[in-house]
């Protein structure tokens, strides 16, 4: 600890450097200083994630890009192939086009009935709600 006489700290309220009241003006400076400091850090860390957030974001974006166009071509490649089995490169895009519809068709559907209202009703919850009211009724009761 250091020596009274050669502690150049500010006193604290009544003069004297140990007293109950410097210590908690000490204390309560260290505390506000290492609030501020920890506020400053999480200000750093945030921006930091965040930027790898959005950098992640901007790589996901790219190869959505990237994989709408390479759909494309294969599937330019799969209607010129099958132009050569069927002898007519529009009857094999017409089939082309039919069987992508059917996907596209079923994927919504299937989409649809996830995002019913019946699906997003939380039974577990509710449940376990009811069944702790169970509980809680029959404790009182009895």
């Amino acid at each position: 600890m250091a020596d009274p006489m050669t502690d150049h700290r500010p006193l604290g309220g009544n003069g004297a450097p140990g007293s109950i009241q410097g210590l908690l003006g000490d204390a309560l400076r260290e505390t506000t200083d290492l609030a501020r400091k920890e506020i400053a850090l999480f200000r750093t860390e945030m921006s930091n994630n965040l930027r790898s957030l959005f950098l992640g974001l901007g790589m996901m974006v790219g190869a959505a890009v990237f994989a709408v166009v390479a759909l494309l071509v294969l599937t330019d490649a799969l209607v010129k192939w099958l132009a050569t089995v069927v002898n007519s490169e529009a009857l094999a895009a017409l089939i082309v086009g039919a069987v992508f519809l059917a996907i596209g068709i079923g994927l919504a559907l299937w989409g649809r009935s996830a995002m019913s209202l019946s699906t997003l009703t939380p039974t577990r919850t509710t449940r376990q709600v009811r069944q702790d009211a169970r509980v809680l009724s029959e404790r009182v009761s009895g």
